[in-house]
């Protein structure tokens, strides 16, 4: 049984990883965590605030092999 973990990944990076860490941890698509999270900063203008504060509390994972 393997544990998930909520790390940003050095594979499929743009900016810092943290869209492609939650894709992974859920199970979905990077893009599509992407787009709504372009959403969610026009939409409640909190996008930005919230990817600096992941992009500082969430471990940076290795390359997975």
């Amino acid at each position: 049984m393997t544990s998930k973990q909520l790390v940003r990944p050095q594979d499929g990076r743009v900016l810092f990883g943290v869209c492609a860490g939650l894709g992974q941890y859920f199970g979905i698509d990077p893009t599509l965590v992407r787009i709504l999270w372009v959403l969610l900063t026009f939409v409640a203008g909190t996008g930005i605030l919230l990817y600096v504060i992941l992009a500082t509390v969430m471990p940076s994972g290795g390359a997975v092999i």
